[in-house]
């Protein structure tokens, strides 16, 4: 995950329908038999009002002492201040003289004054970011047995009173008042004309768009910490997961995190030559993923080999001593010290920690003037593009007529009907069985330090110069992770003073299993390691670093796409050519109508927790279950059957990610016009032209990109040529 909260405020730095059910899920609790979680009005903590403040006398007196000339900017700039100026910051009195003090008319000593704030906001980010993720390291990274007080460690955030730090010493209104506090309309009418020089400005006081109380930031920061520490550990041991007839049917010591690693197990057995036991498992793994989402599952399966599970009946036996993975299991993970044999269920604990993302959001909400409710400040402050836009072009690939067609060729090349798990049809670009691939990737990288050195050579296939591939590679740190892999940016270059010392750099965390990396870890890290040339080209050549990084998350995640979209290529194993382009159009269309159902979902479940902000996680479970249904038979049902299935409910990004998952499908679509682009020997150079032009609003961005706004026409025109094609 990356910079989807950094750029908000520095403080803040930070799918198919189950065939039937055979067990139903439990009737929901009432809820006066559960506690409800508290909503006291002090932990939501209400700001005190704006102190009223004679703005028209204070401008009247500024632009007689500047001129008339000046009126505009001190009208705004005053405006701007009195939005944000409370009882603590002094009366109406001390505000008219700091204004007085503080208001810069001089357009060189404006632009030494941004040039302060540049630096500062450089050095604060950047090391609140660097001992961040230093102090999260015993909990996420694979550094020996864990510790109780890891988790402790993982939830302090040292920066948490910063943004009130700011305020209170009068920083903040110094560049309030200073510099120009856009909303997203005017960014949108008005950006694509502004300079360098106001981009830069207006990314300063955007950064202040929130005032977050330091209680406020600490809340999220644990509340992410606690949903991040709850998802890496929720592993699945499928040898221990048995079949409705009592077969085991995966192999000893697979240890699977959901959901990823469960999704791409079913996307792996499309691959495997012996289509009866690879349906069997696809199957099996569905089961638990509804499980998981309806919240049937046993408490005492959940990262523990010890005991065996079916899924069909959800009965829970002791394993035998000879099929449990001692030694594996004595250095992965934690759990009791004896195996629970119970059927007893996970006690809605994943709603309940998907309730504790939210009420830390709404800690911020009465905090953000520009955004009142966690979904704005998604779409206005963080990606800076309005909701219904996003919305439109992820109903523009569900409801594509080339959803039936494109189906109707999986069902052709499966040689049967559709099921719901088929969503993750994974058979369009042809490759090598899954187990020949992971024999690849595990000789080829042992250990993380493994791949950190094969990055000069993987970054030259993917099209970089030798030159540009070795500055790539010494700015990015590789890690081995306790969870699923992800990309840690840096915020620091320390280019203005050499006294300073060196830059920071993005960190790749990648999982690597004792027998080395399987190739679900080559595929994730293949992606991840695009996150992070972006990084280091969007802090390092970016001329600004208050313009550092891209427009929002989707665009890190195309740009990594880019990257695993060619991760057999570089691996040794494909070439490509026109068939594998068709294909890839095929994948990323089928990709992305996948992902856009659980992004749908997300989103619903955000607005209704909004409209129950006091429900319980008995009640969280029944509406996401039925928003899963609902979006399922509106969207899905036609093609793969099953009306009423929940499985587009089990990402865990919607448990430890706060609303990250529509970046994905908006990912896929801006990928795929990226790639337009970023093709031929030039690729690499094309990569980097888009990744250093710094974060201005999306379609300004994608215009610079690809010549053109962000569009989802690429993507659908291409997979109509390619239907056309296979056919």
């Amino acid at each position: 995950m990356l910079k989807a909260r950094a750029m908000r405020t520095i403080a803040l730095l930070l799918a198919l329908p189950l065939v039937a059910c055979q067990t139903p899920a439990p009737k929901p609790e009432s809820p006066a038999a559960e506690t409800k979680p508290a909503t006291d009005k002090a932990s939501l903590h209400m700001m005190s009002p704006p102190v009223q403040i004679d703005q028209a006398a204070i401008v009247s007196a500024l632009v007689k002492k500047y001129g008339e000339a000046s009126r505009p900017r001190a009208e705004r700039g005053v405006k701007q201040v009195a939005a944000y100026w409370r009882p603590q910051d002094g009366d109406a009195e001390a505000a008219r003289a700091f204004i007085s003090e503080s208001f810069v008319n001089d357009e060189k000593q404006q632009d030494a004054l941004l040039a302060r704030f540049s630096a500062a906001s450089e050095q604060i980010g950047g090391h609140l970011l660097e001992i961040g993720r230093a102090l999260r390291s015993w909990s996420e990274l694979e550094l020996g047995p864990q510790m109780d007080v890891d988790q402790l460690f993982a939830g302090l955030d040292v920066g948490a009173h910063l943004s009130e730090d700011l305020f209170s010493s009068k920083l903040a209104f110094v560049a309030l008042l200073n510099f120009d506090l856009p909303d997203l309309p005017e960014m949108l009418v008005k950006g694509p004309g502004w300079s360098r020089k106001q981009w830069a400005a207006v990314r300063l006081t955007r950064q202040f768009a929130s005032r977050p109380t330091g209680v406020a930031v600490a809340s999220v920061t644990k509340a992410q910490a606690d949903a991040e520490s709850y998802i890496a550990g929720y592993n699945i041991w499928m040898h221990h997961v048995i079949s409705a007839d009592g077969r085991r049917v995966f192999p000893k010591g697979m240890r699977l995190l959901t959901h990823w690693n469960l999704r791409d197990q079913i996307k792996a057995d499309y691959s495997e030559k012996e289509k009866g036991p690879a349906i069997v498992r696809q199957r099996l793994i569905r089961e638990v993923m509804e499980r998981i989402v309806t919240q049937t599952i046993p408490q005492g399966v959940i990262d523990d080999p010890r005991v065996d599970w079916n899924p069909a009946s959800n009965q829970v036996t002791i394993s035998p001593s000879d099929e449990v993975e001692t030694e594996q299991m004595q250095s992965q993970g934690k759990r009791p010290t004896s195996p629970v044999i119970s059927s007893d269920r996970e006690p809605d604990t994943r709603y309940k920690v998907w309730l504790n993302d939210f009420q830390a959001a709404r800690r911020l909400d009465a905090d953000s003037p520009m955004g009142r409710t966690e979904i704005d400040r998604h779409f206005a402050l963080d990606d800076e593009i309005p909701e219904e836009r996003v919305r439109s072009l992820l109903v523009q690939v569900l409801d594509s007529p080339l959803v039936p067609r494109v189906a109707a060729l999986i069902q052709k090349r499966l040689g049967r009907p559709l099921e719901p798990f088929d969503i993750w049809y994974d058979g369009f670009t042809e490759k090598q069985a899954e187990g020949e691939l992971s024999k690849l990737t595990r000789a080829r990288y042992p250990t993380a330090e493994a791949y950190k050195k094969d990055i000069p050579r993987l970054l030259q296939g993917l099209g970089f110069t030798a030159e540009k591939a070795r500055f790539l590679d010494q700015h990015i740190v590789v890690d081995p992770a306790r969870g699923s892999g992800h990309a840690l940016e840096a915020g620091r270059r320390s280019e203005m003073y050499s006294w300073w010392g060196p830059g920071d750099s993005p960190h790749l965390r990648t999982r690597v299993n004792p027998d080395g990396m399987d190739y679900k870890g080559y595929n994730i890290a293949v992606h991840e390691m695009g996150h992070n040339v972006e990084q280091v080209f969007s802090l390092y050549e970016v001329d600004d670093p208050l313009m550092s990084g891209v427009p929002g998350t989707a665009f890190t995640e195309a740009l990594a796409f880019t990257f695993q979209h060619r991760d057999l290529e570089v691996l040794g194993v494909a070439r490509p050519n026109a068939a594998a382009e068709h294909a890839r159009a095929l994948k990323s269309f089928w990709d992305a109508y996948e992902i856009a159902g659980s992004a749908l979902v997300d989103l619903d479940a955000w607005h209704w927790m909004y409209e129950h902000p006091d429900a319980t996680p008995a009640q969280l479970r029944d509406a996401v279950v039925q928003i899963a249904r609902t979006t399922w038979d509106k969207y899905f049902a036609r093609v793969l059957g099953a009306p009423g299935n929940t499985q587009l409910a089990v990402y865990s990004h919607m448990i430890n990610s706060f609303l990250y998952l529509y970046r994905y499908p908006l990912g896929h679509l801006i990928a795929f016009q990226l790639e337009e682009k970023l093709r031929g020997a030039d690729s690499g150079k094309a990569f980097e032209h888009a990744a250093s032009y710094g974060r201005v609003t999306p379609d300004l961005w994608m215009q610079h990109a690809t010549g053109k706004p962000v569009v989802a026409e690429p993507m659908l025109q291409a997979t109509e040529a390619a239907v056309q094609a296979v056919h």
